[in-house]
């Protein structure tokens, strides 16, 4: 367990830090760093020997914008360094010049998420490529601090966390050059930096025995004969926009092997769930398809899902590294099919459950062990298998009736409505607090252990 320190400013210009004398034992140290900013001092034993606390002027407070919350900090020593923090920038688009709400809808998800800062022991604030002073090296961060909004000049942070929207402003080229600059010429770790492409993902797990279980025949929209060869195995089929989300766009193909037809499944621009019949595939896609882009979609094996009351299951499950870097299963939900819908997702008329309320005792506990493993073991292998640093993951998981788990979907940027279920909601602060926790331990890595992180 890392020890915090309160960090306390007095009335003095002196360049002087009072310290707990255990802190300085046998160590020499030189400057006191926060974010980016950095000023030599001159290090002192606390006269009252206090062990929790770190004492520094208004004059050093000023050299390294330091804002003075009164929570105590993470504290890390390194080539003469006292560090202090961390500060912890995420990054989004979409800000508004309404002080209640500076992101717009989203203020609401950052407040809560800056909120853990006390129990994390950490400054997070929010910024956009548009609050950046390159030259000074600083930028306008905006913290949420006794229920308001304050904008405050700071240092750049120690790491960022990537909270874009949308792909739309991931593919954003300012965007873009903002995130590389950050990483390459200040070397700033930035994780979860991303959203993830399903086919891509499909093919990296693929390449891992660990995981390929758990994974459908998944190809991509190349000809009516592979839908025809697919249906002919399972039965039914999914067509997804390879970089879809919220079950936007998901179609699913039932063919009647005794009557010769298809049936298509899936919500219409109005938001009404669909069942239609056709004769042949050809007149299928005719038909539903007309104007969409093929070449973005991707074809999915069937799988014959757990049901309640006539209704498809499958379960969303959270998992987030902590403050040693490890992976943990933060929640589960069950997510029941609309009726008629071809998702789970509430949009189309889906409701979230605990595991609990569906289940027997003993197959929750089978169900939630076997999801949980499914989720670390997948986990691992994306962290491994994909570029960047990622430190949260949303997955769409399925049981057929044979108890076998499958992986439907992974997000990186995982959305948040199980959490509005009474019983989900410790849930939500418990994922909160392990995504702003793990950017404690790549602040120690990134000052102690530079060389891992960066290779």
């Amino acid at each position: 367990m890392r020890k915090r320190y309160i960090i306390e400013v007095i009335e003095s210009n002196q360049l002087t830090v009072l310290c707990p004398p255990a802190l300085l034992k046998d160590k020499e140290l030189k400057k006191i760093a926060f974010g980016s900013k950095s000023i030599e001092v001159d290090f002192l034993p606390h006269p009252d020997e206090k062990e929790n606390r770190i004492v520094i002027s208004k004059g050093i407070q000023g050299a390294i914008y330091f804002p003075d919350f009164s929570i105590p900090l993470h504290i890390f020593i390194e080539n003469q360094v006292l560090f202090i923090g961390p500060l912890i920038g995420i990054f989004t688009a979409g800000f508004t010049p309404f002080p209640l709400r500076p992101i717009g809808e989203r203020s609401s998800f950052f407040s809560k998420l800056l909120s853990v800062k006390k129990t994390v022991g950490a400054l997070p604030f929010v910024f956009g490529e548009q609050h950046i002073d390159w030259e000074q090296g600083t930028m306008k961060g905006y913290f949420f601090q006794e229920n308001n909004w304050k904008i405050i000049e700071i240092p750049f942070p120690n790491v960022i966390y990537d909270r874009l929207p949308n792909r739309k402003s991931e593919r954003n080229p300012k965007l873009i050059k903002v995130k590389e600059r950050l990483q390459k010429d200040y070397l700033i770790p930035w994780y979860n930096p991303g959203f993830f492409n399903k086919l891509d993902i499909n093919e990296r797990l693929l390449q891992d025995p660990k995981v390929a279980e758990y994974l459908p025949e998944t190809h991509p929209f190349t000809s009516f004969s592979v839908i025809e060869a697919m249906l002919s195995r399972y039965g039914h089929i999914y067509i997804k926009p390879i970089n879809g989300s919220l079950g936007l766009g998901v179609h699913q193909i039932i063919y009647d092997k005794k009557q010769n037809d298809y049936f298509c499944r899936y919500q219409d621009r109005e938001g009404v769930n669909r069942l239609r019949k056709f004769s042949t595939v050809e007149g299928l896609f005719k038909m539903v398809f007309a104007n969409q882009n093929l070449d973005r979609m991707l074809v999915q094996q069937g799988i014959h899902l757990l049901r309640h009351e006539s209704r498809s299951i499958d379960f969303r499950v959270h998992t987030n590294k902590d403050d040693l870097g490890n992976w943990h299963v933060t929640a589960i939900a069950a997510k029941i099919a609309g009726a008629g819908s071809v998702t789970t997702h509430l949009r189309s008329g889906g409701e979230t459950k605990t595991i609990a309320e569906i289940f027997s005792q003993d197959d929750c506990e089978l169900y939630s062990e076997k999801l949980s493993h499914a989720a670390l073991l997948l986990s691992e292998a994306i962290g491994k298998n994909m570029e960047g640093i990622i430190g949260e993951i949303g997955f769409d998981l399925g049981l057929d009736k044979d108890g076998r788990v499958w992986l439907f979907e992974a997000n990186s940027k995982p959305g948040r409505s199980i959490f509005s279920h009474p019983e989900l909601k410790h849930f939500d602060l418990l994922t909160r607090k392990l995504s702003i926790a793990f950017a404690v331990f790549l602040t120690e890595q990134s000052i102690l252990y530079p060389e891992e992180l960066f290779k």
